[in-house]
């Protein structure tokens, strides 16, 4: 992560986090990511990020550029939307996480997500088998339903990624 990147990450990461927590939260007790969710991460990103650009951290290019991530992203979710390995708000919550990972940590970031997946889905599973926390969530669908809350570890590495670049400019 170059310095660039770690200091945009901490502008993201205090508007980024609660809608991160928001998408987790839902996915996990609805097995749904709300649009606006997704519309809210699309707006933080347009906004801090022209005010990335107005106080010369990043260029128009850069930020302009980043864009693509979203479309590109965007398209691949589609596809595996259409082919059944990923649900169309995980397509979308992914697009839209995409501008504010930088291209220099795209790989990094990929092998990020592969970690947290595996994680979340080992400690989704324990949770769902465990008395006390179905006690504590009893009408949550993820623990009912056979498919993954996906946006669990869509928006905990998308946090992961900003809290490390802002603290230690990973």
């Amino acid at each position: 992560m170059t310095q660039q990147i770690a200091t945009a990450a901490a502008w993201f990461l205090p508007f980024v986090m609660p809608i991160a927590v928001w998408v987790a939260w839902s996915d996990m007790a609805r097995m749904k990511i709300p649009n606006v969710a997704v519309l809210a991460l699309i707006g933080v990103f347009a906004v801090v990020g022209l005010i990335l650009v107005a106080t010369g951290i990043w260029s128009f290019e850069t930020w302009a550029w980043r864009w693509v991530h979203l479309v590109i992203v965007l398209l691949i979710g589609f596809v595996a939307n259409l082919a059944g390995g990923f649900g169309a708000g995980d397509a979308k919550f992914a697009a839209a996480m995409a501008p504010f990972i930088g291209r220099p940590d795209a790989l990094a970031f990929i092998y990020l997500l592969a970690a947290v997946v595996l994680i979340g889905f080992t400690l989704h599973r324990i949770a769902r088998a465990s008395k006390w926390v179905r006690a504590r969530t009893p009408d949550w669908e993820s623990w009912t339903r056979k498919d993954f809350p996906m946006g669990l570890c869509l928006a905990s590495a998308l946090a992961i990624y900003l809290v490390a670049g802002a603290l230690w400019g990973l």
